[in-house]
């Protein structure tokens, strides 16, 4: 029976029966694979790792990755998939959804197939959890850096036809679209959830959304109608509906830190940390590739197409919870955001947090948060945590 016992000095936990919590010092005792015992204090016997300082927290859920490491994931080879899986654990993420942003439908839905042929010769690493599809179904007026002539309604065929391979988790749509209110409740039915973004939107056509079954904003404040006093947008409305969680990307270029604690205060335990990393993400300045088109990593800041616009970012998703404690979240509010809230928001309640009967899905965040080992499954897969 493959056991690991990992004490920490500080811990964050999540009880069955109470909120998220910090035990200091703290152990967790995980049997095969599985969390079996969550406890405060030091147990008997010798652990396998015995963390002196920084956090034990749950391994991060990244819910926005287009790609990492040189990679694209939409159009990634073999190679590709098997590095991305391989590495993000270098970054406290243990669970990810690769992002496919827009492109024709029938070019998506042949990505979807090609993944799902992929996915079971895949290494130890990072948990694919599905794929998120960002697009077709945007709005040309908040088109970002996706391609304008690819965007289109979402038709019951089209919606179909991304939906064969079951893969897909997590669908962005301009809920101003025609008929995207009825793919709204197509795709829940189905167990996807949908997610607002590159909206111009009104507030209320996203409360819309929200009573067909939309449950999340994607990237707040960044390609979507915002906050107006007079013509209240689709960042109010993800801001003041409890029913929606604003995805935010605190790399503090996307978003400024007063406008990213904004977020934190108005919307306490919805908001969830994401990447939205490109391919970009952990390599040097240079050209690389979003959705088939040119991008530049700069020195410094996010990487650009051509005619200035974001193209996705460089951003770790430990960095990201750095960044929330150094504008003043509090660091189980941070953690929670990478962990507890986006497992819960698609589905999964047995990853992202440290709580008997959950994965063994676990990091250890330094000081600065950044990741120092990482375990999937109980089995060390980045690090020296002893």
């Amino acid at each position: 029976m493959a056991s690991l016992l990992i004490t920490a000095n500080r811990m964050i936990t999540t009880p069955a029966d109470g909120p998220t919590r910090v035990l200091s010092p703290g152990f967790v005792r995980a049997e095969n694979g599985v969390i079996a015992e969550v406890g405060e204090g030091r147990p008997p016997g010798t652990p396998d790792a015995d963390l002196p300082d920084g956090l034990l927290a749950p391994g991060l859920v990244d819910l926005q990755v287009n790609g990492f490491y040189g990679y694209d994931m939409v159009d990634a080879d073999e190679e590709g998939w098997r590095t991305v899986v391989s590495r993000l654990p270098e970054t406290g993420v243990t669970s990810f959804l690769p992002t496919f942003i827009t492109a024709p439908v029938a070019t998506q839905a042949e990505a979807l197939r090609h993944a799902r042929g992929l996915l079971p010769g895949l290494p130890a690493g990072s948990k694919v959890l599905g794929v998120h599809l960002e697009g077709p179904f945007l709005s040309e007026k908040r088109k970002g850096a996706h391609n304008a002539a690819f965007l289109t309604d979402p038709t019951p065929e089209a919606v179909a036809a991304l939906l064969e391979t079951g893969l897909v988790k997590l669908v962005t749509l301009a809920p101003e679209r025609n008929g995207a209110l009825e793919a709204i409740r197509t795709l829940t039915e189905a167990g996807v959830l949908v997610s607002v973004g590159h909206s111009d939107a009104t507030a209320a056509q996203v409360a819309a959304a929200a009573d067909a079954g939309a449950r999340k904003v994607t990237h707040i404040f960044n390609a979507q109608s915002g906050v107006h006093h007079r013509d209240p947008g689709v960042a109010v409305q993800a801001l003041i509906d409890p029913r929606l969680s604003p995805g935010l990307i605190l790399d503090l270029h996307h978003v400024a830190a007063a406008a990213a604690e904004l977020v934190f205060r108005a919307a306490p335990g919805r908001v969830v940390l994401v990447t939205d990393a490109a391919s970009s993400a952990g390599m040097p300045p240079g050209t690389y590739v979003l959705g088939g088109e040119p991008i530049t990593m700069p020195e410094e800041g996010p990487p650009l197409r051509a005619d200035g616009t974001l193209a996705g970012s460089g951003l770790r998703l430990d960095d990201a919870v750095g960044n929330a404690v150094r504008i003043g979240i509090d660091p189980v509010t941070a953690v929670d955001a990478a962990t507890r809230v986006p497992a819960d928001l698609i589905g999964r309640a047995d990853i992202g947090r440290i709580a008997p009967g959950a994965a063994a899905d676990l990091v250890w965040l330094g000081p600065d948060h950044r990741a120092l080992a990482t375990w999937i499954n109980g089995q060390e897969v980045f690090g020296g945590g002893s």
